[in-house]
This record gives C-alpha cells, structure tokens and sequence, in this order.
C-alpha cells in the first residue's frame, strides 16, 4: 500500500506539473470517441433497422404454405418475442353484380409488429395510423377496389359464406411487398372472422406468415432455421428486402470500419504520449532505484498511476463521448423521421473497457521499460532503459490491435483486411522512408535553413523513420475514411434522387406497347427501358436436378420454389455489372447471365448449363456471365438474361418503370381504362422508406468520421510533442552558438514539411490499394483511381505535420537558451 500511495502522490505531482496531461488527453480522447462511435452507431443502427423493419411489420417473418406448428409459437413465447400471425389468400369479392379476384390478408390483433398501418375515413380525409385491425364484421379496402366494385365505403363486400361492411380506406401497409405476386386490390380482414367464411378449406392456396419482433429473436432464429421444411422460410430484414439489404449491410461495414480506424488511430496517440510520458520520468524512476526501489515496487507504482489515468480517463472519457453523440444527434434530429432509440450501457461500457485495454496495450510497453532502467542514470543522462524487449512489446501492442479490429469490424475478414493494410502500411512506410533518408543524405542544398532540415533528419534516422511511420498511418487512415464516406455518399445519392422510379407497369403486352408509350410520352413522364418478361423455373443444372444444389434456407432454394422472371436483351442494363465471363456478342449457342448471388448460393458458374420449364417446354443455356447488380435503384431488375430474342416465340409480357410527382397523379386515373390488362403497382412509400434509412446511414457515417479525424489529429499533435524536447534541446544550443530565431523556424518548418509529404505520398500509395481491397473484398463496391489523392495527401501532410511541429517547438525560439539548457 506505501507504494501505491507514493505512485498516487507522484501522480497528483506530475498533474500539477503538466506531466500526465498529454497522455490523459490521448486516453480520454479515445474513451470518447470510442464511445461516442458506439453509443451512435448503436442507436442509429437500432434505428435503421426499426425503420427498415417496418417493411417487414417485424423483425422476423416466417412464411409457410401451411399453418405454424403450435410449438414453434410456444417456443417464440419462450424466447419473449411479441407475435402476430397473417393469412393471406385470393379470394372472389363480390358487391351486387359485381365481382372481382382480391388479395385477402387476415390478421391477428398486434399487426403490425413493426410500423403502422394508414387509413382513411373517406376518400378526401387525409389517412392516419390505425389503432388495432378491423373489428369483427368489417374489412379496411383500399380505393382501387372500391372502384372497380363500384361502391362506396360503409358497403357490404361478400367473401365466401361472409359479409364485410367495408368501413375505412386502406391506404398504407408496411409489410405489403414491392413484388409482382400481391398486385391485386387489398382487403384486409379480421382473423376471427376466417372460419365463419369458409374460404380456407382443405387444399386452399393461402400463405401463412409469423411475425416475431423482440430481443430474443437471434436465438429463435438458430433455434427455428434447422426445423424448417421445404416451402417455409424464416426471413429478416437482409433477406426480405434486398433493396435494403446491400445499403445496411454497406453502413454496417463502413461504421465497423471507422470504429477500427478510430480505436487504432487512439491506441497510436496513446502509445506516443506513453513514450514521452516515460522519457520525462527517466530521472525520477533512477531516483527511485538509488532509494532501493525494486522491480516490484516500481511496477505497484506505475501500475496505480496507470490504473487511475486509466480509470479518469476512462469516466470522463464515456462523459465527453455521450456529450459529443447528443449533441450531433440534436443538431441533426431534423434529419431523422422519428427520434432515435433511447441509449443503452453497453456501448459506454465497451468505449471504458478498449479504452482500458488501449491504454494497457500501447501504454504499457513504454512505462514497463522504466523498471530496466539502471541506478546509473543519476550520473550518467545518456543511459536508456535497455529495449530487448522490444520485439514483445510490439507483438503486445499488435494483439491489442488485433483484438480491437475483430471486436469493431465484427467479423474476422474485416480486422485482418485492415489489420494487413496497417502492416503493409508500416513496411511500405519504413522501406520507402528508409530509402529517401539514405538519398538525402548525398544532398547539400546551398541554402542554410534547409540544409539545417536535411540533416536534421539524417542524423535521427530512427526518429524521422518511427515519425514517418506514424505520420502515413495517421494520413492514410484519415484518407481512407474520408474517401469511403464520399464514395459510400455519391452511392446513397442515387438512391435518393428525387426523381426515382415510383411506379412499377407490369402485363404490358405487345400489341398495346406502342400505344402506352405514346401516352406516356404525351403525358411528359420518361419511362425506364422496357423489359419483355417470362414466367419459368429453374429446374436442372448440368443435367440434375436443382434442388439437389440449393442449401436448405438459402437464397436458391427460395428462388426453386417459384417462377422466377426471365427477359432477354442486347445491352447490360444499367447498374448490373459483369463479374466473371463475358457479356454476348453474337454467341452461337444459347447462353444466359446470372446474377452473382443466386449462383454462388447455386454453386453455379460460367460454363455450367441451366434447364428452364416455360409453359411446358424445357429451354436450356449455358452460363456466359455473372453479374452484381442494384436491387435498390428502384429499377426493373432480374436474376436471369437472356440474348436478344431467346425466348420470343413464348407469351411475354412488358415491365417498366417511371417517376410520377405526387401531385401529378390524377393524371393515371385514364390509364386503368384505357389499358385494362396493365397493372401500375405505386411503390412511392417503399422508396420513401428507402429514403428515410439511406438518410440514418448518412447520419451515421458522418458522424464516425468526425472522431476519426480528430483520432488522426491526436496522433499528429502526440507524435510531433514525443520528440519536441530533443528539438528543444537542440535549438537551445544552436542559438547558444549564434543561430538566429528565424533560421531555426524556417529549418523546422521545412523539415516538418519534408515528413508530412513523404508520409503523405507514401500513405497515398496504401490507402489507395487498401481501399481497392475494401470496395472489392468488404464493401462490394466499384472501386476506382482516386488520382486527387495522390496530390492531396503529400500537400495535406506536409501542413499538417508542419503546422503541429511549428506550435510544438515554438519554444525553442521565445524562452532564451540558457533556460532550456538549463532545465535538462
């Protein structure tokens, strides 16, 4: 207890003095930004996927053709999940003398799950979220179908054996697909009222669906996929709407990314700050061994200094970076369709606990040295701790970073893709560094301040490497985060164009093609490029059947179990992208592009011959290319290609889409007469919805980036001040021999600068490949030259660096030689 109330003293000692205070600040800044990124990207994700979870009206949808097993609800209920069940179904509505097939959903009480469903009182009341589901006896119907009965709200609907008062105006569903499978007019029904319609007898087509939403939903999950059988699939958010699921699947890994980057950029301040720290103790700690202060008593003492840096840093650390995340929450709350999800503990508990492990791991290494350090040193200041150590230090420090990259990143790929780019960052850095000093040192420029600079930085080459190295990883890390934000910006941008499609045309067909398109045109609205479609399924793959190559739950076996939409075509449509073979041209024999995903999940690739059924007959093409491409652009898109003219002699039909202003909308009111075969399915509150979680990324990927920079700024500021008292020193005795103050500015200005450029150029060189490894490998992206790069860091560096170096040794030119000779 004596000596750790002698570290506690000593301590408060160096606080007063200023000592601590640099390390404090390094540590406090990575608890707050480590908390900050992780109290932000918590609530902001917990609130893209509740935004992007009311397209599901849950957080789990299991679909079936049959109704649910009894235990698989016992076991949600066990698991603490809220459930809802839904049938839905086609059904003849009839009205007088009119009828007309209608997509019936039937619903429990608590749908929806997640979101809310709209409806109206009339047709010129503006909607609102409805309060429960239909009360027995009356059904919620949207306006289309009112139309084409042709009656009005409060009118009985018959549905089999029941009669329905059609009492409000369905207008909005959250979980109502953007697919072309429920096109038909809506009515939604009460449950209960299922068995007095005798419409579900045996043998009835209807699709029965769960949803689940809760905490526990990770282990039903595991719990429930190995139990499915064929035709039932248990879905969440990145399976059911892949519009969605690239772009949270793209913010998830761009904020594990950032929050890597910031957690090494702080551990690098930390272990700069850590170093200086224990050069400044040098002669304390030989004082301390002259006194007969062991191994052991030095470790209690700078382990309690440690541990209560550590722990106040680590407090006001999770204050600050609640603070910081508050404050960009309420500046920018304008943004976000609903308030934020409340904060939780955990990410202010794992921003204390890696900013302990930090310190731990870059601050050790450095302070352990000080129990080497020999009694000596009292009389000799030139003894230095002795560094065989050195080797396991760093292997310390690179398992702390490895740790951290895996615990952020979230999965091993990420943390070793980046933790290989750190590496290599290093090694390029060190060589290259390396190779310059050793050329300088052949150059005499006639100039006095620079020749000052040059072999300032030849006679530390250990100091000017080690400075150079921590520079590029500064400037490169700060480059990467940067330039992914702005890409991953641009990207969300197209998808929040204003003018997106919102209207979907399908059962065009051929002879009224033309016709539509005048009308179109005369009506000034531009339509996407029109696709012929036909209906057929995947059936063999090299001459077996398919279903023997598609995994139970996967993407494949989904898309065996139904029709999938062919379409054939000269040119790659926009926003698909080849990535293994060649697009046609003018092949011999039949040929077909897939999409990437499907095949993967197929285990197909190029070369490799699918079978189709279309309208009974079998038609066969082999593989020639796989291709990525955009479900969310809100265009036509299709798992499957065709040549030009492959499948003309089957029934095809037209799909397209286009953008209509909402305020323009009356203009369709003719469309459904004049083309009564064509159906215009609205998916404006999709895109909406889209909209809302693409604005939430964009929050959340701007705000990671703020505390990556200032990590980046630390770690400038801590290396440029671990060696500012040896270019104290050094200045000192320059003007004792006669240097003038402004010869000694402009040498250190132009030295600094000299660093910053070349781990500027340097750390252009590897981020560029490091993020050409990332959009390929992680982000899934089309990754490009980034040639301003290449001149903006060396330029951005050499600022920098000069501009840290300039306030950090100003010292040296404004408190006379004597005095600074005299303090060491």
């Amino acid at each position: 207890m004596r000596y750790l109330a002698l570290g506690l003293r000593l301590l408060r000692r160096d606080w007063r003095a200023g000592e601590v205070a640099v390390l404090a600040f390094a540590l406090l800044l990575a608890v707050a930004a480590n908390t900050a990124v992780g109290l932000l990207t918590d609530r902001l994700q917990r609130g893209m996927e509740e935004q992007a979870a009311e397209l599901l009206g849950a957080d789990l949808l299991l679909e079936s053709h049959q109704p649910l097993p009894g235990e698989w609800l016992q076991q949600a209920d066990a698991a603490g999940l809220s459930r809802t069940l839904v049938v839905e179904f086609p059904s003849m509505a009839v009205a007088g003398e009119r009828f007309l097939l209608t997509s019936v959903k039937a619903v429990e009480a608590g749908y929806p799950l997640r979101g809310a469903l709209r409806t109206a009182a009339t047709s010129d009341a503006p909607d609102q979220a409805a309060e429960g589901i239909p009360p027995q006896g009356e059904a919620w119907v949207d306006a289309r179908l009112l139309a084409e009965l042709g009656i009005p709200l409060q009118d009985d609907i018959e549905l089999g054996r029941l009669r329905l008062k059609a009492s409000r105006l369905l207008t909005h569903e959250p979980d109502r697909r953007p697919d072309f499978y429920s096109l038909s007019p809506r009515l939604l029904m009460n449950a209960a009222d299922l068995p007095a319609s005798g419409l579900l007898a045996g043998g009835s087509r209807a699709h029965y669906r769960g949803l689940f939403a809760g905490p526990g939903r990770e282990a039903f999950k595991d719990w429930l996929q190995p139990r499915l059988a064929a035709g039932q699939r248990l879905l969440d958010v990145d399976q059911e709407r892949p519009e969605l699921g690239d772009t949270l699947a793209r913010a998830e890994r761009y904020l594990g990314l950032a929050s890597v980057l910031v957690a090494l950029l702080s551990g690098v301040a930390v272990a700069s700050a850590a170093r200086r720290y224990a050069q400044r103790h040098y002669d304390a700690v030989a004082m301390l061994r002259c006194l007969g202060a062991g191994r052991r008593e030095l470790r209690l003492i700078i382990g309690s200094q440690l541990l209560a840096v550590g722990l106040s840093a680590a407090g006001l650390g999770v204050l600050v970076g609640w603070l910081a995340q508050e404050a960009l929450l309420h500046s920018l709350r304008s943004l976000l369709p609903i308030a934020p999800p409340a904060p939780v503990w955990r990410p202010a508990a794992w921003g204390a606990g890696n900013g302990l492990l930090i310190l731990a791991g870059f601050a050790w290494p450095a302070l352990w040295r000080l129990e080497r350090l020999a009694p000596l040193r009292v009389l000799r200041r030139d003894l230095e701790p002795p560094s065989a150590s050195a080797w396991l230090a760093g292997l310390g420090m690179l398992a702390v970073a490895a740790l951290l990259a895996w615990r952020y990143a979230g999965d091993g790929k990420t943390a070793a893709l980046l933790l290989a780019g750190v590496g290599l960052l290093v090694l390029a850095v060190a060589g290259l560094a390396w190779a310059l000093l050793a050329a300088s040192r052949r150059w005499q420029p006639r100039n006095l301040a620079w020749r000052f600079a040059v072999r300032s930085l030849n006679r530390h080459p250990g100091r000017s490497l080690a400075q150079a190295v921590a520079f590029a990883i500064t400037l490169a890390a700060m480059a990467v985060s940067l330039v992914v934000r702005n890409d991953l910006l641009d990207d969300w941008r197209g998808q929040l164009d204003a003018h997106a499609p919102n209207y979907f045309v399908i059962n065009l067909f051929e002879q009224d093609l033309e016709r539509f398109q005048r009308q179109l045109t005369a009506a000034g609205v531009a339509a996407s490029r029109y696709y012929p479609v036909v209906r057929g399924r995947l059936t063999e793959i090299n001459g077996q059947p398919a279903q023997t190559f598609a995994e139970k739950g996967s993407q494949g076996e989904r898309a065996l179990t139904r029709e999938l939409g062919l379409t054939w075509t000269a040119d790659l449509p926009a926003g698909n992208r080849i990535t293994a073979g060649a697009w046609w041209d003018g092949e011999s024999e039949p040929s077909l592009s897939l999409e990437q995903k499907l095949a993967e999940s197929l285990h197909v690739g190029v070369g490799d011959r699918l079978a189709f059924t279309v309208a009974g007959r079998k038609v066969q093409a082999t593989v020639s290319s796989l291709r990525s491409l955009r479900w969310d652009s809100m265009t036509p898109n299709f798992y499957v290609i065709f040549p030009p003219g492959a499948l003309r002699d089957f029934p095809y039909s037209y799909l397209t889409s286009f953008h209509l202003p909402a305020e323009r909308r009356a203009e369709l009111a003719d469309l459904p007469r004049q083309f009564p075969g064509v159906t215009l399915l609205d998916v404006d509150q999709l895109l909406r919805q889209l909209q809302t979680v693409l604005r939430q990324a964009t929050l959340a990927v701007n705000g990671v980036l703020v505390f990556a920079l200032a990590a980046g700024l630390a770690v400038l500021w801590a290396a440029v001040l671990n060696q500012a008292d040896e270019r104290l020193k050094e200045d000192a005795l320059l003007r004792a021999l006669g240097a003038e103050r402004r010869l000694l500015r402009r040498s250190r200005l132009l030295e600094f600068a000299l660093l910053g450029a070349l781990a500027g150029s340097v750390a252009a060189m590897v981020a560029e490949g490091l993020i050409w490894v990332l959009y390929r490998r992680v982000l899934h992206m089309d990754a490009a030259f980034h040639g301003p790069l290449w001149l903006d860091l060396p330029a951005v560096g050499a600022l920098l660096v000069a501009a840290c170096g300039l306030l950090l040794t100003r010292r040296a030119v404004t408190v006379g030689p004597l005095t600074v000779l005299r303090e060491g």
